[in-house]
């Protein structure tokens, strides 16, 4: 037994690279079940937003953790790299909000849009114009699109848990003096606390204490704001209808319409996917010995074949994870951390009915936090110049004020190329940006009409 076990070891520290990396098969071990704890709050979360769209919330328990399996999976098996993989915090909102409730699309079609959108992502991954477009593409935009995704996400998150209330003038704070309000405050103090202070799984700590409070706190209709299922664990029943569920008659009919949003969709994943690889890549090298993580093709293609999955599965595009950074700080270096991230998550689907238990008043302060976490890349270098910040604040401002992502996108990238014309810069109007204004003007005028 002892010997099988030995024999084990080494198969993984020759598969996984483990002892060149400098780590161990133990390290790697903890610092996966480290990762575990911090993005297992997507579970929660992921559901929560995508039955806003209409869609079961026990179905979406089972898509996220599944595709979250085989995305992390992918990562640990093809790049060798210490990443979880699962449904994207900013996919997620624009997928639920703004294509199906907004522009009134069909899950079927969305899920068309993201599944593209992953067939382009690994089709880049393999040429070089993967670097070509992130040269390309303009710093404030980028900056922009991750503000206004931060505003969307804390505007939903103040909504869902009650803090923020439909008045006469719009929107109010929620009363105070109601218990439920109280308690999302709470939560709202104790998930940036904990992050603040980088406690490992701090957002699933937030959620779970939270829930807990919700067992004795009762909402606006007089029920308990926590309800325990009957059965704590159960077989996972996979919605199996949902596989792939695509509408490609449905998306090319309204192509026009849905162009911008689906390219929005690829923009995000892709910028997302290449910002967290890198700082998780760089980071396992800083202040370590061995060679650094390779970051190559491999890791790409992992990343978009993962949306591709996750879409053929019945989720919103599947992204890495920035939280991957909390098992690198625990030692992760391989694709092993990963794998034991992919267990858990599997093992996770038999806790289903707990999960459903969680209320909107503990994901919704989750939700907040991400939110201006996505914010605060209003104070990165690039956008120090008050020229730079113009286009991120009017998206931001934008999307605070109508809930309208989509718009906000558009008049931030159109106020840039107009700002660059008047500076005269001209070799800054690269044939990326020209381009995305071309489309998105076609999408503001297609919109108008759909509004008149």
């Amino acid at each position: 037994m002892r010997q099988a076990i030995r024999g084990a070891g080494g198969w993984l520290d020759r598969y996984f690279s483990i002892s060149r990396r400098g780590s161990t098969p133990g390290r790697e071990v903890v610092a996966g079940v480290t990762t575990f704890g911090a993005v297992a709050y997507i579970m929660a979360v992921n559901p929560a937003i995508l039955s806003m769209a209409g869609l079961d919330h026990h179905d979406m328990i089972m898509t996220t953790i599944a595709a979250s399996v085989c995305g992390t999976l992918l990562m640990a098996l093809m790049a060798n790299l210490p990443i979880a993989l699962a449904p994207a915090m900013s996919s997620n909102i624009i997928f639920a909000q703004v294509v199906v409730m907004h522009m009134g699309i069909s899950p079927a079609v969305a899920f068309a849009m993201v599944f593209l959108g992953g067939i382009v992502f690994v089709l880049l991954a393999l040429t070089s114009w993967r670097q070509k477009i992130i040269d390309g593409f303009p710093e404030p935009v980028v900056c922009g699109i991750r503000c206004a995704i931060g505003a969307f996400i804390v505007r939903i998150g103040m909504t869902t848990s009650g803090l923020l209330v439909p008045s006469h003038d719009g929107f109010a704070f929620g009363l105070l003096r109601q218990p439920a309000v109280d308690l999302a405050l709470g939560g709202l103090a104790l998930a940036m606390v904990l992050s603040y202070l980088r406690v490992p799984a701090a957002m699933l700590l937030s959620i779970v204490v939270t829930s807990c409070a919700g067992l004795f706190v009762h909402g606006p209709d007089g029920r308990l704001l926590t309800r325990l299922p009957a059965h704590v664990s159960d077989w996972p029943h996979y919605p199996y209808h949902l596989l792939f569920a695509f509408d490609f008659h449905g998306f090319f009919a309204n192509i026009l319409v849905l162009f911008p949003v689906t390219l929005y969709f690829f923009l995000s994943d892709f910028f997302d996917a290449t910002g967290t690889m890198m700082a998780v890549t760089q980071r396992a090298t800083q202040g370590r010995g061995g060679p650094p993580l390779p970051l190559g093709r491999s890791a790409f293609c992992a990343d978009g074949a993962a949306s591709v999955i996750g879409a053929s599965l019945g989720t919103s595009t599947v992204s890495a994870y920035l939280e991957s950074l909390v098992g690198v700080e625990a030692g992760g270096r391989t694709g092993l951390c990963a794998m034991v991230v992919a267990v858990l998550f599997a093992v996770s689907s038999f806790f289903w009915p707990l999960i459903t238990a969680i209320p909107a008043v503990a994901t919704g302060p989750v939700l907040i936090v991400v939110g201006v976490g996505l914010l605060s890349t209003l104070a990165s270098p690039q956008t120090h110049a008050l020229d730079d910040l113009a286009s991120p604040l009017l998206m931001v401002v934008i999307t605070l004020m109508t809930g309208n992502f989509m718009l906000a996108l558009a008049c931030g990238l159109l106020l840039h190329t107009l700002l660059l014309l008047g500076r005269r810069q001209w070799w800054r109007l690269t044939p990326m940006l020209v381009g995305l204004d071309i489309v998105f003007v076609v999408f503001l005028w297609l919109e108008s009409g759909m509004q008149g």
